[in-house]
């Protein structure tokens, strides 16, 4: 299959994660790594997530939880620094396990036992857990919204607020992200006119995100959100698999 059509449904994908629907953009680069080096992938669609990121800051620039964000924005920050510093000596195909694990066990946890009545606070050393796996796996593989999902799922935000507050975060991560790829040499030789047609598809499917996520009720909007976090997951942990295997 030709790399380009999986890359305009991985942007699609991104846009839509960035309007409201988080788990969607972190299938991009598993979906995409189904036909090309996901390094490469890495590489192609972070400028897609940036250009993106900025436009989810706009439609919920009103609609966060600075506490959440007091804890988790630093504390991904400083995943990134460790991912950055570790990357050479982690195996990838561990990581993409490892995400997926965590993923899953989110999520097989809220379907199969009773739910509690009230949320969970927003905890600092829990935070500060989430925040720095937040930050490694999304440096590494793009994949950090099951490690955030985990920490602001069981809060039960507001879908507004649990929407703006995952655009704030991942906007600071994906930021962050600049020197260590650059350093590492990860943008040489790239597409730009393809990358800069990625974008604009990533913002239609930014403004599709907002829309559905405007239009949706909150239980069936965090039931969908759970449903993209279990097919991510599955994804993960069967690239992840396979690559060990293989």
């Amino acid at each position: 299959m030709d790399p380009i059509y999986l890359l305009i449904l991985a942007a699609f994908l991104v846009g839509s994660g960035k309007g409201g629907l988080s788990s969607a953009g972190s299938i991009a680069v598993p979906l995409v790594a189904l036909v090309m080096n996901p390094v490469e992938a890495a590489a192609i669609l972070l400028p897609v997530f940036l250009v993106t990121d900025w436009v989810s800051l706009g439609l919920y620039r009103r609609h966060f939880s600075r506490r959440n964000l007091a804890i988790m924005v630093p504390s991904a920050v400083a995943g990134i620094a460790l991912a950055t510093l570790i990357l050479p000596y982690t195996s990838e195909n561990l990581l993409l396990i490892l995400t997926g694990a965590i993923g899953l066990w989110y999520v097989l946890k809220s379907w199969l036992m009773p739910r509690r009545s009230e949320a969970s606070n927003a905890g600092v050393a829990p935070g500060i857990f989430w925040g720095l796996l937040t930050g490694v796996t999304s440096f590494i593989t793009h994949s950090g919204a099951p490690p955030a999902q985990a920490y602001l799922l069981p809060q039960r935000l507001p879908k507004l607020v649990y929407a703006g507050t995952l655009a704030i975060t991942f906007a600071t991560v994906n930021l962050s992200k600049l020197p260590g790829y650059a350093i590492a040499g990860q943008f040489t030789g790239l597409n730009w006119a393809m990358i800069a047609g990625l974008a604009a598809i990533g913002i239609v499917g930014t403004g599709f995100g907002r829309w559905l996520t405007g239009v949706l009720p909150q239980e069936i909007y965090t039931r969908s959100i759970e449903g993209l976090l279990f097919t991510l997951s599955i994804i993960l942990l069967f690239k992840g698999g396979t690559g060990l295997l293989g």
